[in-house]
């Protein structure tokens, strides 16, 4: 009952925003990592996939889409609260066309960061590459709707960017080159600096609504927790850290950014604080595990490892906070929505 309660609360608090925008908001244009990539990197030679089972074993009957996620992914969520549409295509997927991405289109690839060296890691869609995307999506709707419809369009529709975490997770602390040329604290602001560059470019491109996405607590997705084995498989302090110093630092930069952008609408949201609140109180909002995922073990499987051979993978996600030991359940997503409540 009162996980029904703290889920309705959420779904208010988002709600209250939507009379002020979804008349004016006709698409979701969305950037960033596994996150919020529907399907991107299916289209791509990596080996960061999730397009087979049990991925999507809850999503609309049970399709393996690309999402990492065992049903739909939070910018999904958005769309059907916006009443726009109940999922956000992959660019790169060609079941869909200029007329399906005219109201709502991903560009991000899993596994991608700020830094174009966390991109090479694993050989996905660097996300300099994801505003490529974009610039030719423009072309695309110029043709389909007309030039001056589809400034409007540009300039009324929301633009979501989700990432971030790679770069420290999968790149800083893992190999040796970023690490060796920056300390942490001037990592950070060398990613700010790309984010801040992005924003400008897509205010140049016309965007006007712009939210952009801070870091979770990221020492205490799964994966690093078993790195942490010998500790207890406590939380890695020293990276929640890293990302809450980040988060003020993005914060910092979109007050800067609103004032050098005239007309611009952007806003910063972290899923930080009720993320820790979720993984420290799991049966506060209906969960029993916040520690291991649902699929295989729990401890690190991702991707390939997360398959349908793997025998230990739970019945029942819905018990979860994380589905794989990087991603979220879909049953997460709902609270999710309270980062981007802040609509501009």
């Amino acid at each position: 009952m009162a996980c029904k309660l703290v889920i309705l609360f959420f779904f208010v608090n988002l709600l209250k925003q939507i009379p002020k925008v979804s008349a004016t908001v006709p698409a979701i244009i969305v950037f960033g990592d596994s996150t919020v990539d529907p399907g991107n990197n299916n289209q791509v030679s990596t080996v960061l996939k999730s397009n087979f089972e049990p991925y999507g074993r809850d999503y609309n009957g049970g399709q393996p889409t690309g999402r990492f996620s065992n049903g739909r992914i939070a910018t999904d969520f958005i769309s059907e609260a916006l009443r726009i549409k109940p999922a956000i295509p992959a660019y790169l997927d060609p079941k869909y066309d200029i007329e399906d991405f005219a109201t709502g289109v991903s560009f991000a690839s899993a596994g991608t960061g700020y830094d174009n060296a966390t991109s090479d890691v694993l050989s996905v869609i660097p996300f300099w590459k994801e505003l490529e995307y974009y610039k030719e999506y423009q072309n695309k709707l110029r043709k389909h709707l007309g030039k001056d419809e589809a400034h409007q369009r540009f300039s009324e529709s929301l633009h979501l960017i989700s990432i971030g975490t790679n770069d420290f997770l999968e790149n800083y602390y893992i190999l040796p080159t970023r690490s060796s040329e920056y300390s942490v604290d001037e990592y950070q602001s060398f990613l700010i600096g790309i984010a801040s560059n992005f924003i400008r470019e897509l205010y140049k491109l016309g965007a006007r609504k712009v939210v952009i996405g801070g870091l979770p607590p990221m020492g205490c997705l799964p994966l690093e927790r078993t790195t942490n084995m010998f500790f207890g498989s406590d939380c890695i302090d020293e990276y929640n850290d890293v990302a809450k110093d980040f988060n003020k630092k993005l914060q910092g930069a979109v007050t800067e950014l609103r004032q050098e952008l005239g007309g611009i609408h952007l806003v910063m949201s972290s899923p930080y604080d009720k993320l820790m609140e979720m993984i420290r109180n799991p049966s506060h909002f209906g969960f029993e595990d916040a520690e291991t995922a649902c699929c295989g073990t729990g401890f690190f499987e991702m991707s390939y490892l997360c398959d349908n051979m793997n025998p230990f993978t739970c019945s029942d996600a819905n018990k979860y906070v994380f589905w794989d030991a990087f991603h979220p359940t879909e049953k997460q997503m709902p609270f999710w929505l309270i980062m981007w409540s802040k609509l501009p």
